[in-house]
């Protein structure tokens, strides 16, 4: 991505009457992914226009609009994650302080926190995690220092009040997804203790904030293991895969928020063949 990334349209509230929406994991620019997924959200859903994406974005945007265009999606809304261009957002985001930014034809990035709403539903995007491979990144180019969750984040977010939906990049640190609980447990790619202590200090941070406005659901990224779970006061937590990944797609209803989730195979097939058949997954 080059620096010509730029404010098309801006506003401080989003109000759509979709009944329901896809909810992607991420992205990291895999343009081959794209290709495949789009084609396949319109022909196993093709009342769908709205895709939810839950950041590690960092797509190339004119690709992406000839993508969703042919593929009949409307607009894609991006929860940032922390590997993304933050050198060229920034300027555009800070710009419009609190207001989402469309930066294409289809493509729009909140800020952290934005509050929106689609179908009725109150949906608050908080977006941002640690990076725990950061030693392994060039700072400057690979990685900065503005992916972080902070404590004015927070307190926005706070601010707001409940929400029926929230979606983040980073996962609660009392996640109810046994995946990703296994995964902090046993760090299988030996990150280091520094990059893991600021790690929990952001997971604490979505923790806070998770734990005031109580949606019924949180879809969340980047830990890349799909999987679901309830916490014991009703709570659902979704961990959605990440691109190429089972588990990457959800189509969420708005009116009863229960959500289908498609295989890979399913995917791969409606994709090529146009398969209309969907598989029902976590709830």
């Amino acid at each position: 991505m080059d620096g010509s990334m730029r404010a098309v349209e801006h506003t401080p509230m989003i109000d759509l009457p979709d009944a329901r929406v896809a909810v992607c994991g991420d992205w990291h620019g895999n343009t081959c992914w794209l290709r495949s997924l789009a084609p396949a959200i319109r022909n196993m859903s093709p009342d769908i226009t709205t895709i939810l994406q839950v950041g590690d974005w960092w797509m190339d945007l004119g690709f992406s609009d000839r993508v969703f265009k042919d593929a009949g999606i409307e607009r894609v809304l991006v929860t940032l994650g922390n590997h993304e261009p933050w050198p060229h957002i920034n300027p555009v985001l800070d710009a419009y302080p609190g207001e989402a930014v469309r930066v294409s034809e289809r493509t729009w990035l909140l800020p952290r926190p934005y509050r929106l709403l689609i179908g009725g539903r109150q949906i608050l995007s908080m977006g941002g995690a640690t990076s725990v491979d950061r030693a392994w990144r060039k700072a400057g180019t690979e990685w900065w220092p503005d992916e972080a969750i902070t404590e004015r984040h927070v307190e926005s977010a706070l601010a707001g009040g409940p929400a029926d939906v929230m979606i983040a990049h980073e996962t609660p640190a009392a996640t109810p997804v046994r995946a990703v609980r296994e995964l902090l447990r046993t760090n299988p790619f030996g990150f280091p203790a520094e990059a893991l202590v600021e790690s929990a200090a952001s997971r604490a941070r979505i923790t806070r904030v998770w734990d005031a406005v109580r949606p019924d659901l949180l879809l969340h990224g980047h830990m890349h293991v799909p999987g679901g779970g309830t916490t014991t006061d009703g709570r659902r937590v979704i961990s959605l895969g990440q691109d190429e990944q089972r588990g990457h797609l959800a189509f969420l209803d708005l009116a009863t928020l229960t959500i289908e989730t498609p295989s890979l195979r399913e995917i791969r097939d409606a994709s090529a063949r146009g398969d209309h058949t969907r598989h029902l997954g976590w709830g």
